[in-house]
């Protein structure tokens, strides 16, 4: 066997009965047109779309409705031509039996078409507008999971696909759908992997088909033609239809661990998708409508219908001849990985592949469960190479980090551990309920974190802008500072310039008082920055506490202490030398008394110069500077003092 045409085996599997002949023997019906459909704003994987439309506005077949709400999302179409009735919620087809939001379409019967724009010459567009155009027809896989399918095309842009992967396994027991398709729409199958392969240039396209459906392999083989293409029919074994099992089984290689087939060069899409692919670019029409399996023995007339998305259950099944009777439960999908729906009244989504309605014979109640024998049948059965065993025990117990180090979410949730455990345990409900708890508390650290860093960058601006202000005040401070010292020393100017006795005789306490006046300016000044520093750093402080940050604040504590103490020393002095001026003056005397020297330049600056080292040396000893620094500040005190001796007349 060559390796092209090899195949490849996958771990595990198991062969339920299939009951394909139910359903796989008739052609594709229509059921007729529903009164009322119902559209759920989210039918994929992603964001839900967003409605485009308003209760009581009239719709066209084919009118986009909802428009895509985020990168993962496709828009939503009206199935029919009608009058939109209510936008709100409606039943979903969840076991929860919840609601969800939704738009409802009254249908007017006439089912016209909305304008339409084909592009049969999709050659010439380019790969951006082809894919735009995939996702504005509202394609999603119609597989399974539902994954926007113009996102997955480009999920990994960087990365070359060699090979191209039709998924036509259908390996879940009762579903024919994809058969039926691939049987009568085998050339549109083909035309629409053409566009897939031209959006991607593969090197290679697979088609896998399971050998139990030789009809359809006959069908597309023939329509294949003289193309390159291979189509690969392997043994038929659940869950074979799985993505990484397709790759394994048709290629050999395996999709690590937590990655995507793209980070291997592979990419898989499901026939019906491809044939969504084709309506929309050749025919210009959105996905309104899929093929649905309606089986199971309580219907008597079971086989596949293309219907119309969002039209209620209860009338396809009608459709199929339900005998309510007989039927034990609903199963949207397979008996292997579908859910049973609590209600009739949920409407036909996208995803939908099946509607199964067995009767209590067919699928009897599982019994119940029983304690773990440790067989190990479980693990022997898992397609995945996982532990089910183990991870029942660490699902039991929370214990989320253990689930995810042994690879929880590399399960696909076949139910293949389930169908061989011999103690009936419902496993798989086990691990979709732990994922559920792993993504919940997973979104809660995202937002937790999400919020911390804005706290923090919060906290980062109010501190830029506290030094932004802080350093404003500095800078006011001081050009007042400068010109109150420039005011002063005009003045001294001014008055030294008078040549009149009593110019003179005011001159030497009008220069007494701005010297004193300097002096406290400066004190205050170096008192606010104090108080200004210690504030800052108290806030730093209660915000992060450190002992650092607690040795800065006590020494800032003690400095803001000794400028307060000059300053009201300083202020002391001040208030007593106007008291001391407003003595007496000396009667007047017939002989006038003799002028003072007025003082020169130098001598006032030398007098100012002599207040500050002052206040200098006693601001150091008030906040305990060492014994250096004080040595230092009392020999520039006593220079200060020399030269002010040297220019100070003698009396």
């Amino acid at each position: 066997m060559t390796a092209a045409a090899m195949i490849w085996d996958i771990p595990g599997g198991i062969h339920p009965a299939e009951h394909k002949e139910l359903s796989n023997t008739t052609a594709i019906a229509h059921p007729p047109l529903p009164r009322q459909l119902i559209l759920p704003l989210g039918q994929h994987i992603g964001a839900a779309a967003e409605p485009c439309v308003q209760v009581g506005e009239r719709v066209l077949k084919g009118q986009k409705i909802a428009e895509a709400n985020g990168h993962i999302s496709v828009p939503l179409h009206a199935p029919t031509s009608g009058t939109v009735s209510f936008i709100g919620p409606q039943p979903y087809p969840h076991a929860s039996g919840m609601l969800a939001p939704a738009i409802v379409i009254d249908s007017d019967g006439r089912d016209e078409w909305c304008e339409l724009f084909p592009c049969p010459d999709y050659r010439q567009l380019d790969n951006a507008a082809l894919l735009a155009r995939i996702r504005e027809a509202g394609i999603n896989g119609l597989g399974g999971a539902g994954f926007p399918t113009a996102v997955k095309l480009t999920a990994r842009p960087q990365q070359k696909i060699h090979t191209l992967i039709i998924n036509g396994t259908e390996c879940e027991p009762y579903i024919s759908a994809d058969d039926r398709l691939m049987r009568e729409r085998a050339a549109e199958l083909i035309s629409g992997i053409e566009i897939l392969e031209h959006l991607i240039q593969p090197d290679e396209v697979l088609i896998g088909i399971e050998d139990n459906k030789p009809e359809a392999i006959a069908a597309v083989r023939a329509a294949l033609g003289n193309r390159a293409w291979q189509i690969k029919v392997f043994p038929t074994k659940y869950p074979s239809g799985g993505e990484r099992q397709l790759i394994q089984i048709l290629t050999g290689r395996e999709v690590p661990a937590g990655g995507l087939p793209a980070d291997i060069g592979m990419l898989c899409q499901n026939v019906g998708t491809a044939v969504a692919v084709h309506d929309a670019i050749l025919h210009g029409k959105p996905l309104i409508s899929r093929i649905t399996t309606l089986t199971g023995e309580a219907l008597s007339r079971p086989g596949n219908v293309e219907a119309l998305i969002g039209t209620p259950v209860r009338e396809l099944l009608a459709f199929a001849g339900l005998d309510s009777a007989r039927m034990e439960r609903l199963i949207m999908g397979g008996p292997m990985m579908g859910v049973t729906l609590p209600s009739l009244d949920v409407p036909l989504i996208k995803t939908c592949n099946c509607l199964l309605v067995p009767t209590r014979e067919e699928l009897p109640p599982p019994p119940p469960a029983q304690p773990c024998i440790r067989c190990g049948e479980c693990a022997l059965a898992c397609p995945a190479s996982l532990l089910p065993q183990q991870l029942h025990f660490f699902a039991l117990g929370s214990e989320h980090e253990q689930l995810k180090a042994h690879h929880l979410f590399d399960c696909i949730e076949c139910g293949a551990c389930a169908y061989v455990c011999p103690s009936s345990i419902p496993l798989v409900q086990y691990y979709r309920a732990a994922k559920a708890e792993i993504r919940e508390l997973e979104q809660k650290q995202q937002k937790a974190e999400h919020s911390k860093q804005r706290f923090e960058q919060r906290q980062e601006r109010l501190r830029r802008e506290e030094e932004r202000k802080e350093e404003e005040r500095r800078a006011r401070a001081e050009k007042a500072a400068r010109a109150k010292a420039a005011q002063v020393e005009a003045a001294a100017a001014s008055a030294s310039a008078t040549p009149a006795p009593a110019a003179a005789a005011a001159a030497a306490p009008a220069a007494a008082t701005s010297e004193g006046a300097e002096a406290l300016k400066r004190l205050k000044i170096e008192a606010s920055l104090a108080q200004v520093a210690l504030k800052k750093a108290e806030k730093q402080l209660a915000q992060h506490d450190s002992a650092e940050l607690q040795a800065q604040v006590a020494e800032l504590r003690q400095a803001a202490s000794a400028a307060q103490e000059a300053l009201a020393q300083a202020q002391a002095a001040a208030s007593s030398a106007p008291a001391e001026n407003t003595t007496a003056p000396p009667a007047p005397q017939e002989a006038a008394p003799a002028r003072k020297p007025v003082l020169d330049e130098a001598t006032k600056k030398a007098k100012v110069e002599l207040a500050m080292k002052r206040a200098e040396l006693r601001k150091a000893e008030k906040a305990g500077a060492d014994d250096a620094t004080l040595a230092a500040l009392r020999e520039a005190l006593a220079a200060a003092e020399q030269q002010l001796a040297a220019l100070t007349p003698a009396e």
